[in-house]
């Protein structure tokens, strides 16, 4: 199978890449601090969430609810981010089933960002407005760059309610004052009105707005893994262009197909991917089979990973 994830952009590989078989937040904690200048999260959707609460209540967490100060974390400019997981949890009685499992990996994500990197944490609609209260609390409001809504033309045609055709990604950065966003790099689209531009605008194109018009992976063409959950190389491209340059890090740690790496691999930069599922590693296996300088690890090996991812400064 033909895929892009071969090409390199011109640059030089001369380390190892890594895919990595494992439960993630077992691994990520032996990775560097602040080595990757993008991540990049397209957890599972809590899509059996069921919806018990009957009122919402918007009393404010008093201190008799507060943790004890040993288990607060403080985000970015001295957020208290415990208090906005505490109100949270008065509005949703299955917020613990999701939220449980995601909030260490979030903690995990703001450690591993470079100084100058960018967190994109792809969601459904389901849990987009819970995601990013918390990650306000976490990263800072000021950390907050976008929320993109790639708007997509498949599934099912209820005639119950408005239906759904999108997903949300939430953009936080690591320090508002230094990361790195690069519009020249992102490619551009048509015009919706090409009469109203210049015939050189025309021509060129527009930059992307914060809302994607982009299909799904065609059944039948060259990306295609056979994956359930894979998502388009055209999405990741706008993301790994804009918010990484080449030869910087970028950490995937819901994996699935392997399109991260495919695109950073194509674009000149790092990658690190992890996953749980064996079948995942399967399909990144096939998807790399051609490509040189990329290690495949069970859990067991990844505590050399230390020494072996190097300064991204070198």
């Amino acid at each position: 199978m033909r895929d892009s994830g071969c090409q390199t952009g011109g640059v030089s590989v001369t380390e190892t890449d890594r895919v990595i078989l494992g439960d993630n937040l077992a691994i990520l904690p032996q990775l560097p601090n602040e080595h990757f200048t993008l991540v990049y999260l397209d957890p599972p959707f809590n899509t059996g969430r069921v919806q018990s609460r009957s009122e919402l209540s918007h009393v404010r967490v008093g201190e008799q609810d507060a943790p004890p100060a040993s288990s607060l974390v403080t985000g970015y400019g001295g957020t208290a981010y415990h208090r906005t997981r505490g109100e949270l949890r008065r509005y949703d009685d299955q917020f613990d089933d999701y939220w449980a499992f995601l909030e260490p990996r979030l903690l995990e994500a703001w450690r591993l960002l470079a100084e100058d990197g960018t967190l994109y944490l792809h969601l459904d609609y389901r849990e987009a407005h819970y995601a990013k209260v918390l990650l306000d609390g976490l990263f800072g409001r000021d950390c907050f760059l976008n929320e993109i809504i790639w708007a997509y033309d498949y599934g099912a045609k209820t005639k119950r309610r408005w239906p759904t055709k999108h997903d949300t990604i939430l953009v936080y950065v690591k320090d508002p004052t230094q990361y790195w966003y690069d519009s020249a790099a992102v490619d551009r689209e048509p015009y919706m009105a090409p009469g109203l531009v210049t015939a050189e605008k025309a021509a060129r194109g527009k930059l992307p707005t914060d809302v994607w018009w982009h299909t799904i992976v065609p059944t039948v063409g060259r990306e295609k893994t056979g994956y359930p959950t894979q998502k388009p190389e055209g999405i990741l491209r706008r993301i790994v262009h804009a918010s990484s340059r080449e030869g910087d890090w970028v950490l995937d740690f819901f994996a699935g197909s392997g399109t991260t790496g495919a695109v950073a691999r194509a674009l000149g930069r790092r990658f690190v991917l992890i996953d749980n599922n064996p079948e995942a590693l399967a399909t990144m296996r096939t998807r790399f089979a051609q490509c040189g300088n990329i290690r495949f690890d069970d859990d067991n090996s990844a505590i050399s990973l230390k020494p072996l991812l190097r300064s991204r400064d070198v």
